[in-house]
């Protein structure tokens, strides 16, 4: 019995995967009691932060809450780098058999490694950066805390070990309780980002086509506008105008998970977490960049994460807006369907949203 020969790829995922792992630094160093005692307690605020999101949140996963929302690991630097090449590989599915029909070949071997080596860089960068994610593209899907940042980061801002570690599952467990109570949402996600990306590999094979000149031109735009702040990433600024448009609803929606979780997990408050107050002041000036050298600045605008920290703040104003005209129930409207998911024209405009799914 012959196989099916392997879907064209575009990047070599197994070599970014390796790349991102050797590159990602492996963080602060502690006396192995004080690991050990870090990887425990992030357990425990793991497990006990489910039961305080179910109740803050008012929302109901599809097939109970069980034991949990989902599997927590307690992962390294290298290992969260890892698991976000599979999850690209999941959201970048089909991207190889667009290039390959577009450009009438598969694309090269070394082709396929110089995009795993920029990947992996990427990701080991990011690595260093990222407290907590939940995976939904894992079978199942997982909680992943990155213990080595969270040490970093509790250290940095002087606060509470506890607390902090607490305020950070409540964040990532109510990622977990989205997907759970929203169990189209993954797929959802997946596929929009997929079609995204399709289009844009179309878009990329004419910029291949296009004259020298042009090629410059085009790439030198996108920079200056990411400097900018003008473009979000170095991608958009050679995006057509329904890609952007796309892009931008799919960003609404991102916007939205992000900024549901920040509401709530403050949400649950200083009975649960007493220096809450505290933790989200000091967490709010590290986010704003409060002593980060001026490239690290530079490189955060071109990898587009200032569009990633404008995502927690626009969400959170359309959750408290939603709130204060519907309650927290009619917020979960938002969870029923994938029609009730807020466009990029509502994530800035929740009276809009409201009157559309509530009437």
């Amino acid at each position: 019995m012959t196989q099916a020969p392997l879907a064209p790829q575009v990047v070599d995922w197994t070599a970014a995967a390796q790349i991102a792992g050797r590159l990602a630094p492996p963080g602060p160093q502690a006396p192995r009691d004080e690991l050990d005692a870090l990887v425990s307690g992030l357990r425990t605020a793991a497990g006990d932060a489910v039961e305080h999101v179910l109740a803050t949140t008012r929302m109901v996963p599809a097939g109970g809450a069980g034991d949990g929302l989902s599997p927590v690991s307690v992962v390294d630097r290298a290992t969260w780098a890892r698991a976000n090449t599979r999850s690209m590989a999941v959201m970048t599915e089909g991207v190889g058999e667009i290039v390959a029909e577009v450009s009438k070949a598969a694309t090269s071997t070394g082709a396929q490694l110089a995009g795993a080596a920029e990947i992996g860089a990427v990701l080991a960068l990011l690595s260093g950066r990222v407290l907590g994610q939940f995976d939904p593209y894992s079978a199942p899907g997982r909680l992943l805390l990155v213990a080595p940042n969270v040490l970093q980061a509790e250290r940095a801002l002087r606060v509470p070990e506890r607390d902090f570690r607490l305020w950070v599952c409540l964040h990532e467990q109510t990622h977990a309780l989205q997907f759970a109570a929203a169990p189209w949402l993954a797929g959802h996600l997946s596929g929009r980002t997929q079609h995204l990306v399709g289009g844009m590999a179309r878009t990329s094979a004419e910029l291949a086509r296009a004259r020298f000149d042009k090629k410059l031109v085009a790439i030198g735009r996108s920079v200056r506008d990411a400097l900018r702040g003008e473009g979000g990433t170095l991608v958009d600024g050679m995006l057509t105008h329904e890609q952007k448009a796309e892009l931008a609803d799919i960003t609404a929606v991102m916007a939205l998970l992000e900024g549901h979780a920040d509401v709530m997990m403050d949400a649950v408050g200083p009975r649960v977490v007493p220096s809450v107050r505290r933790i989200r002041a000091r967490f709010e000036r590290r986010r704003d960049g409060e002593g980060r050298p001026g490239f690290d600045v530079v490189v955060q605008k071109l990898l587009g994460m200032e569009a990633k920290l404008a995502q927690y703040r626009d969400g959170a104003a359309f959750v408290r807006a939603v709130e204060r005209s519907v309650g927290r129930d009619g917020l979960n409207a938002v969870w029923a369907a994938p029609e009730n998911l807020p466009t990029a024209r509502e994530i800035s405009d929740a009276r809009a949203w409201v009157r559309r799914v509530h009437g």
